[in-house]
């Protein structure tokens, strides 16, 4: 079985948001493993010196337990066009360390920058990323992502997003989207028209 990661944000050397990943980390070992010992990742941060100013993704790889922490500068990229991939039987609700079928579906993207998946008619995530879509007054998330992230769960939990379903054809009600994860802010991440989603 492959090892499960969390992708960690780590600003000036302080890891943002630790409750909301060892939430789902514990989670996941409960469904698979059913482990009810839980697994406090925050003391395995231990952030080299050379990792300790500016944006730094860090990425923690465990099963049962953890397994391996790794370090590196966040270089971000820019999306500003999704091209739509249909994958009818796609799970990824834990999240794997093997990406491979995410990867396979990103190379159909064409000349757009990422994919947005279509799963049984409804939009669900990016690659790398969840969705929140603009109506003009509110951010909405799909209710069926392929995997719920920590970044999601926590604007859910706050009220600054909500749930439901999005079909393809109700894109038209929308202004624009956004992709979110533990790297990327919604207040940081530029809207991409729905005229750029194809």
């Amino acid at each position: 079985m492959s090892l499960l990661f969390e992708t960690i944000c780590i600003i000036n050397g302080i890891p943002q948001h630790m409750r909301w990943h060892e939430l789902r980390m514990n989670l996941a070992r409960q469904e698979i493993w059913k482990s009810s010992v839980p697994l406090i990742p925050g003391p395995e941060i231990k952030v080299p010196s050379e990792f300790s100013a500016g944006v730094v993704r860090c990425n923690i790889y465990y099963d049962r337990e953890i397994n391996h922490v790794s370090f590196k500068m966040y270089d971000k990229h820019i999306i500003r066009s999704l091209k739509m991939v249909n994958c009818g039987d796609i799970d990824y609700h834990l999240k794997y360390a093997d990406r491979s079928l995410l990867e396979s579906l990103f190379r159909l993207r064409e000349t757009s920058d990422e994919i947005m998946i279509v799963k049984d008619g409804l939009l669900t995530d990016t690659s790398m990323s969840n969705l929140i879509f603009f109506d003009g007054q509110n951010w909405h998330t799909p209710a069926q992502p392929l995997l719920k992230g920590t970044c999601r769960n926590r604007l859910v939990a706050e009220g600054r997003i909500f749930e439901r379903d999005i079909r393809v054809e109700d894109l038209g009600n929308f202004a624009g989207c956004k992709l979110i994860n533990a790297m990327r802010d919604p207040d940081e991440e530029v809207m991409i028209p729905v005229s750029e989603i194809s």
